[in-house]
């Protein structure tokens, strides 16, 4: 159709949603789920905020200098620090873009930034010129836009487009907006700014009302021309807007949007899956898109209605998202390029020593298991990506547990550090896993308060590895650890040592930038 648009997917899972509480991730971590993203094919991926850290920095940096295939973006307040580091960081892009943001509402300017409309003005256009002196792809971002007067919005708007930007997003920072307030925020931005044409309206909307996607959707019908949102909806407080889900809006029903995307929607779930696995943050079942039960039927009628002809109950063929008919891929007897070959097609970039490393713990696997499902491959790829980048302070070299009924628990512990074995026996706690903790409290010496605890299986049966999940406080911060095993002791004991080494790796890193 000649009138219709193609909507560009800004994904920031990278930078705001990093920012949910104990997602941080690791180099190789972010590495992975940036070659997801372009697999997926976002337009943009907001890879960090250079100034905020040296791990920050380097990350944007490295994203930036391997990864092909979409605009590489680095967030930068509106002083001159931030946006010399964001282009230091971005530099080696093939695509770079440096975001500026700063906020413009009444009560940021009074009570934040204690500045006046017309300094707000000046700071916008001074950093907004100083980006576009470093590349040609600038974004501005006018902070908690959604609470502006409308009448300064459009000066500022038209200012920063004057100075150079390319993109003007239009945040909804605090998730106040409505999509009939959303939409006549971005029409007021169509009909009044008159150099409206000479840039794309974005939108960023958050979660706090459960408006985000629908906020988002109501841009796109006012003008919007880029959506920023997050996989599974992660992010600070609430949530972003979820990509899956403004994206098979966008697509189910294009006969009323008319507009597309270049996403492969195809490669949702697994990107989900991998996100979730990474950030620990589980995927509730009944989410739409990529939730368990998205496309689940119980009801009577609905089966009898889906036997007779799917689309009574389905607008969507659970394939066109990534859920696959089948999961039973691999037994004892599969070689090394089977496994490759679908670790690769659940979303999983492997070096040769990473696929070395899971091929050997798929082959022990399988001598525990007879069956070897999707969910056991991502479970081995995920736990290698996530621990590639830490200093093996302490691993588990053996363990014995006891317990019973009425019964004190009794844990066995060897492990190793620095080439050395450390063992302690432990009879105390409340389970076996309350004396597991304080088996690796007694050994590493590394204090443990266990602020949450879930265990779930990777796939189904009784001899499903067990993933845990733990976060752990630790001088005011919150590390987060997996461990993955037949034996839910075990896992458990490698979650705590994973959560271990994270501690032990940050006291090594540089202090962050201030």
């Amino acid at each position: 159709m000649s009138n219709e648009r193609t909507i560009k997917i800004f994904d920031t899972t990278l930078r705001d949603g990093e920012q949910s509480p104990g997602a941080s991730m690791n180099l190789p971590e972010k590495m992975e789920i940036a070659q997801a993203l372009v697999d997926l094919g976002v337009d943009i991926i907001e890879a960090g905020f250079p100034i905020a850290s040296p791990g920050d920095f380097e990350a944007v940096h490295e994203i930036a200098s391997n990864i092909r295939g979409a605009t590489i973006c680095g967030l930068a307040r509106c002083n001159e620090r931030d946006i010399d580091r964001a282009w230091e960081a971005l530099k080696t892009a093939k695509s770079p873009r440096i975001h500026v943001f700063l906020a413009t509402s009444a009560i940021h300017r009074e009570f934040k930034l204690k500045m006046t409309p017309d300094e707000i003005a000046a700071r916008a256009i001074e950093g907004v010129s100083r980006a576009a002196s470093y590349c040609d792809d600038v974004e501005f971002s006018p902070e908690d836009a959604a609470r502006t007067e409308p009448d300064f919005l459009c000066r500022v708007v038209e200012e920063a487009i004057k100075a150079g930007a390319t993109t003007v997003n239009i945040p909804d920072t605090v998730g106040y907006a409505t999509p009939t307030h959303m939409g006549r925020v971005i029409s007021d931005l169509v009909n009044r700014v008159p150099n409206i044409g000479d840039a794309v309206i974005a939108v960023h909307c958050h979660n706090d009302l459960g408006l985000a996607v629908a906020n988002s959707l109501a841009a796109v019908e006012a003008g919007a021309g880029q959506i920023e949102c997050t996989i599974n909806g992660i992010g600070e407080r609430a949530g972003n807007c979820a990509l899956e889900e403004i994206v098979m809006a966008m697509r189910t029903r294009h006969d009323y949007y008319k507009v597309d995307t270049r996403i492969n929607t195809e490669r949702l779930v697994p990107t989900s899956r991998l996100v979730s696995s990474v950030t620990g943050m589980q995927v509730q079942r009944n989410k739409a898109i990529v939730g368990r039960n998205a496309f689940a039927h119980e009801s009577g009628i609905h089966q009898d209605g889906m036997l007779k002809e799917p689309t009574t109950y389905e607008i969507m063929r659970p394939e066109d998202v990534g859920f696959a008919k089948t999961d039973l891929v691999l037994g004892k007897h599969s070689g090394r390029a089977a496994l490759a070959d679908r670790a690769k097609g659940l979303g999983y970039h492997l070096s040769g020593e990473q696929l070395q490393v899971v091929f050997e713990k798929f082959k022990e696997l399988a001598d525990k298991k007879k069956d070897i499902y999707d969910g056991d491959i991502s479970a081995l790829c995920e736990q290698q990506i996530r621990g590639s980048d830490l200093t093996k302070e302490w691993s588990l070299v053996s363990l014995e547990v006891s317990s019973g009924t009425k019964r004190q628990p009794n844990v066995k512990m060897t492990l190793k550090h620095a080439g050395e074995e450390h063992s302690a026996e432990v009879a105390e706690g409340d389970g076996p896993i309350d004396a597991a903790f304080w088996a690796v409290e007694r050994i590493t010496g590394v204090k443990l308060n266990c602020k949450d605890f879930q265990v779930r299986s990777a796939t189904l049966g009784r001899d499903a590895q067990g993933t845990v999940t733990v976060d752990i406080e630790h001088e005011g911060s919150i590390f987060r650890g997996r461990g993955v095993s037949t034996d839910t002791v075990e896992s458990t004991v490698l979650a705590i040592l994973d959560a271990v080494n994270r501690i032990c790796w940050k006291a090594a890193k540089p202090a962050a930038a201030t």
